[in-house]
């Protein structure tokens, strides 16, 4: 008689961050070993640096460097995602995007309704004629 298998909640009962490995660094071995690493990867590229500069030296150009502070003023249209400062003296976001006030939205909802109902329930002939009508009135 084979021994009785193991329901699914007692295989995975012993499953945990552990099981995955996400707690390797914690047993004190891995974590040296990284560092070990780390240092040697960082002395290489400190290494290579220094010999592509002294390259560059050696070819006679320059050493320019780039100002990582700099601040670059951008001209953007006047909805451009800047702050700037409101009647109460607090910084005020203006979006990027324009942003349709309440007003327009219910606009165009109705409007969309108005054609889902006109494409339900009107004829093509009605449609036409209806178009029709728009261009020769001017609308």
């Amino acid at each position: 008689l084979p021994p009785p298998r193991k329901t699914r909640a007692e295989l995975m009962k012993d499953i945990d961050a552990e099981y995955y490995g996400y707690r390797d660094e914690d047993d004190g071995i891995l974590e040296p070993l990284e560092q070990e690493h780390e240092k040697k990867v960082i002395a290489e590229a400190v290494e290579k640096w220094k010999m592509e500069r002294e390259a560059r030296l050696a070819r006679g150009e320059e050493e320019e460097e780039e100002n990582i502070y700099a601040v670059h003023e951008e001209e953007s249209d006047e909805e451009g995602g800047k702050e700037r400062e409101g009647e109460d003296g607090q910084q005020k976001f203006i979006a990027h995007v324009p942003v349709p006030t309440q007003q327009e939205i219910e606009e165009a909802l109705v409007r969309r309704k108005k054609m889902e109902l006109l494409q339900k329930y009107a004829s093509e002939t009605l449609l036409a004629q209806s178009e029709e009508a728009k261009t020769l009135l001017g609308l």
